[in-house]
């Protein structure tokens, strides 16, 4: 079974407190249902029409893995404690 990434791009910070409290809760909702922070932050460079925003790499063993986690209880509390502080890009990826 192919490995799967979620990649999520952060178009815009609205409410750093609103973020902090959806980290609190996200990081330990991802982890416990398996997801590997790989990485995290604002990239080093970027190239051709890239965005220079804060950017997630999380790996999980499958694309089921990954879809559970989000949609569990515990990550929907993360997402209402953000609410509208960010505008975020976030995808599921299969791996090669």
């Amino acid at each position: 079974m192919a490995k799967a990434y979620w990649v999520s791009a952060y178009r815009a910070v609205n409410d750093a407190d609103k973020l902090a409290a959806y980290a609190k809760l996200a990081g330990p909702a991802i982890t416990a249902g398996g997801g590997r922070f790989l990485a995290r932050g604002l990239p080093a460079e970027v190239y051709e029409f890239g965005l220079s925003q804060r950017t997630v790499l999380i790996e999980f063993d499958s694309v089921e893995q990954a879809r559970a986690v989000h949609d569990s209880p515990d990550y929907q509390a993360a997402l209402a404690a953000l609410g509208d502080g960010a505008e975020r890009d976030l995808r599921i990826i299969e791996g090669a």
